[in-house]
């Protein structure tokens, strides 16, 4: 699991961060250890009093551990490496809380400890803490067969790698049949009786007909590429500029670059809102199902409460009822029958207690295990908006670039800015 830690003071917005229902599905305080307050909120006021009493101002150590996304992991195995960052990092024996949070089918947990010491009211020195947790995850990565993120095997690898516009765009030329482009530029050509016609049949199909670089002529398709006309009709370069007439009437290839780059971005703005649009209804189905879920999760959860904290009372009331009272109960504790009862019920009261836990444990994981279908689908729809998005905006730079690195021709011509943001 990632383990992320740092000192820190301001324990009035910790405590409200570490308690916060509206980013969090489900908030349990684990374990308060080591304070006199019982709870989350009067521990860390409970530690900035001590803190008070130094010069310290970061007197709290705050970590955060975030298992991997699709992996069960159990309480017991959050509870091992808090005591192995503990034991790493000399804050054995300091007052702690434990907080698990639950959001998108996942469950992370938040450790607090407080770094000054009661003997010496000093605070811990915590040196090297980023290199110490960095090795503690590669080995709870190892250790339970997770696979490792690439931040972890290299740390110069963090960042996510995305194709690159060249390549993206190789891709997508590729998809294209040259056999069937130049049918089509033979038959635009056949139909045409003169350029403006065979321009406008081109334009329909996203060609732009321009001069080429030898003053024959070309068309520039949607993506810049330059196709030679005489070549792709098979007709000779005296039948078309007779037919056509004379190229240099026409715009350059960089104008002509130029005004594709100009018209495609208001149209990729288009795309781009589309997208969104479609993703923000498809999203807000999947929405709708997660807050009923989160809702029914909370209300399963409280029931078992109510159940549990029932049977207790009623067990607790049966247990109490196995003393004798009056002088039978004297006759017990003078033979000792007294005793073995008090320890039957401490045994009762364990058992109890195991099972009361492991009903919960059963019903988190099969919570969970619901919520990660969920966020598996929600996820999807994330990947297949960031993909759609990804393209577009790749296509948006490139018909930026084709905008506006225009030649010498186009250097001091004033043109109508068209772009978008994202």
């Amino acid at each position: 699991m990632i383990l992320h830690g740092n000192p820190r003071g301001g324990s009035s917005q910790l405590a409200a961060h570490l308690l916060r229902m509206d980013e969090n599905e489900h908030v349990e305080v684990h374990e308060v250890r080591g304070f006199v307050a019982s709870g989350l909120k009067d521990a860390l006021h409970e530690a900035y009093a001590v803190s008070r009493a130094t010069r310290c101002r970061q007197f709290l150590y705050s970590l955060s551990l975030n298992p991997p996304q699709n992996e069960d992991v159990s309480i017991s195995i959050f509870q091992a490496a808090i005591s192995e960052v503990e034991a790493r990092l000399n804050l054995i024996g300091q007052p702690r809380i434990i907080v698990f949070h639950e959001k998108e089918g996942r469950r992370h947990a938040h450790c607090v400890w407080s770094r000054i010491k009661l003997d010496t009211m000093k605070a811990i020195n915590l040196p090297f803490t980023k290199r110490k947790l960095r090795g503690l995850s590669q080995e709870l990565f190892a250790e339970h067969g997770w696979q490792m993120p690439a931040g972890l095997i290299d740390y110069e690898a963090r960042s996510p790698m995305n194709f690159t516009h060249s390549e993206w765009q190789q891709a997508k030329r590729q998809g294209a049949d040259i056999r069937e482009i130049k049918e089509m530029f033979r038959q635009l050509y056949a139909a045409s009786d003169s350029r403006q016609a065979f321009s406008a049949a081109l334009e329909e199909r996203g060609y732009l007909l321009a001069q080429g670089d030898r003053r024959g002529f070309v068309a520039v398709d949607c993506h810049g590429e330059v196709h030679s006309v005489a070549r792709y009709t098979g007709v000779r370069t005296r039948e078309t500029n007779a037919k056509l007439g004379d190229p240099s009437e026409l715009q350059s290839v960089d104008e002509a670059r130029h005004s594709i780059g100009t018209r495609m971005l208001p149209v990729l703005k288009t795309h781009f809102d589309e997208i969104k649009s479609e993703y923000a209804e498809r999203l807000a189905v999947v929405e709708k199902s997660r807050l009923a879920m989160v809702d029914r999760h909370r209300n399963e959860r409280a029931r078992l409460q109510n159940l549990q904290q029932e049977r207790a009372q009623a067990e607790q009331a049966e247990r109490k009822g196995h003393f004798r009272t009056g002088i039978r109960g004297l006759w017990d504790r003078l033979t000792g029958k007294h005793a073995q009862t008090r320890r039957e019920n401490e045994q009762h009261l364990s058992a109890a207690n195991e099972r009361a836990h492991l009903q919960q444990q059963t019903l988190q994981e099969s919570q969970l295990s619901a919520r990660r279908t969920l966020q598996k689908r929600i996820l999807e729809l994330r990947e297949e908006r960031r993909i759609e998005l990804l393209a577009v905006r790749d296509d948006a730079a490139y018909y930026r670039q084709l905008r506006d690195s225009s030649g010498p021709e186009l250097r001091y011509k004033k043109v109508r800015e068209v772009s978008f943001e994202y």
